[in-house]
């Protein structure tokens, strides 16, 4: 029988996938970010990881607990003591985090197709129990650091983010706010010019900046041609400037002009991409190639002597450039020619954990004959359903302990990666204090061996081969003084106390004086 079949033939880009790494463990659960083909014809997938509560410390998973606490605080949602024990426990196993750690993964891993969301906060939480292969997440960790983050958007409303609007002022009301403290007027567009006048005059200021590039030798270098000075000179620094100035002289052109070409020569004004050498404005690539639009890691990295303004001011002029366009043209036909889809073929190899096959038919644990009990794993129930009776049984487990799941718990083990029945080998997970761990919790019925809080067995119980040895019997009797001193000396003994303390000594000789006392009494 195939250990797991692949419903979903066809993966895309950002679909949520099951991955194999192990033919025992959990199956991973990761996001396509990228399909690629190798050299060799083979198809990798680049993922995003998600982690389940089974793969971070026990600290973090009490502090995602305290987080989910506090949010059905602050939403006055039901809280989980109104799920029954089954509910929680399966629950949990639905929990994830994510990661902004990427690796990559070949598609021949992936066994099937899940889906992940959001911690919906108005949604009922069993609504993620009712749906098959549904997780959530409401927190990031980091499992580089060891932490854990709220992955929760905030909406950008009140005076810090948005203007206030003041009330429109009646005919004589005087403004009474500070002026100072206000934006300072530029230009005025019932200016006593006409249109043509505003662009003669900036034309000419386009022609001073062509003709004081000329006299600039650094500008020479960078602009040898007549027809690169003069597409520098008409960009907007030198008409920002012409204008400015014309507003500054109250729309006088004489007076204007006469600033645009003073005694010392003509002004030249240059903008962040006349001021970057070509080496510069390489190394500006490279880094947001890198880093993306973090321009704090793109100035602390690669260009330190940089300001924070002029490095931004310069990203939204080179977008402008013929440079930009051409990258943006690579990239779309880089993004054209990746693989947007990937067929994954039926899976159907036997899993390596199968202990049994049986052609379909239910198989009966007890009885069968000599080799019946080795090849299904020695009349043990499922340690999870404690189903005697399964189309197919896996080993579970260490190979010592002979532990097994039946066909469904060994699916929902590889999928959500924990048993369906709760058992009290969680209870250190929801009660033990952080510093302490239990190693050995029996389970609440059935005759399973012993498991750690990640439901793995943890010790031996039942293999002839691992069995203690036998020990010689020995009896205690207590003596008549002994019998007597247990009643007559509760208040030093204090019985239940002791049981509590075992290797706290008793004081043996604090009881024979007491008693001795009595007796003289």
């Amino acid at each position: 029988m195939a250990s797991d079949i692949v419903s979903c033939r066809f993966c895309y880009f950002a679909d949520y996938v099951f991955f194999e790494n192990s033919s025992s463990n959990p199956y991973l659960i990761r996001r396509i970010e990228e399909l690629n083909k190798t050299a060799s014809g083979n198809v990798e997938a680049k993922v995003v990881c998600f982690y389940r509560r089974r793969d971070i410390s026990h600290s973090l998973i009490q502090l995602a607990d305290k987080h989910a606490r506090d949010l059905e605080e602050e939403n006055e949602s039901p809280s989980e003591a109104e799920l029954t024990d089954k509910q929680k426990h399966q629950l949990r196993h639905r929990e994830l985090f994510l990661s902004r750690q990427y690796e990559s993964l070949p598609a021949t891993h992936i066994r099937g197709k899940c889906s992940v969301a959001l911690l919906n906060e108005t949604e009922a939480v069993l609504s993620y129990l009712d749906k098959e292969d549904t997780f959530f997440y409401s927190l990031v960790y980091d499992p580089t650091q060891k932490t854990l983050l709220a992955d929760k958007g905030e909406i950008r409303v009140g005076p810090r983010f948005q203007a206030d609007v003041p009330e429109m002022l009646q005919e004589g009301e005087s403004d009474e706010r500070d002026q100072l403290k206000l934006e300072e007027k530029l230009w005025d567009p019932d200016c006593p010019l006409s249109s043509k006048q505003i662009d003669q005059f900036l034309v000419v200021a386009r022609a001073v900046g062509t003709f004081a590039r000329a006299l600039d030798c650094s500008s020479s270098v960078r602009q040898p041609s007549l027809h690169m000075s003069a597409a520098a000179a008409s960009r907007d620094i030198t008409l920002f400037h012409a204008m400015d100035t014309l507003h500054c002289h109250g729309y006088d052109l004489s007076s204007a002009l006469s600033v645009l070409v003073p005694a010392g020569g003509p002004v030249l004004c240059r903008d962040e991409m006349e001021e970057w050498s070509a080496s510069e404005a390489a190394m500006f690539e490279e880094a947001l190639e890198k880093y993306g639009k973090d321009f704090n890691d793109i100035r602390q990295d690669f260009l330190p002597w940089k300001s924070l303004t002029s490095i931004i001011e310069y990203y939204y002029m080179w977008k402008t450039t013929d440079r930009y366009v051409q990258q943006k043209r690579l990239k779309a036909a880089e993004a054209e020619s990746k693989l947007k889809q990937v067929y994954i073929p039926t899976y159907n190899k036997p899993n390596p954990n199968q202990i049994s096959v049986t052609n379909g038919k239910m198989a009966t644990v007890n009885g069968a004959g000599p080799g019946a009990y080795h090849a299904a794993g020695g009349g043990r129930a499922c340690e999870s359903c404690y189903s005697m009776q399964s189309a197919q049984w896996y080993s579970w487990g260490p190979p010592n302990m002979q532990c097994r799941l039946c066909v469904s718990c060994w699916m929902y083990w590889k999928k959500y990666g924990g048993l369906k029945m709760p058992s009290r080998a969680e209870g250190p997970e929801e009660k033990t204090p952080p510093n302490k761990k239990d190693k050995c919790v029996p389970r609440s019925r059935g005759h399973g061996p012993r498991q750690s809080s990640h439901m793995v067995p943890v010790r031996n119980s039942g293999s002839p081969k691992s069995s203690t040895k036998t020990k010689q019997a020995f009896l205690l009797q207590a003596t008549r003084l002994t019998k007597l001193a247990r009643h007559m000396c509760r208040d030093i003994i204090r019985l239940r106390r002791a049981a509590r303390r075992p290797f706290v000594p008793i004081n043996c000789g604090a009881i024979k004086a007491e008693c001795k006392s009595s007796f003289n009494s």
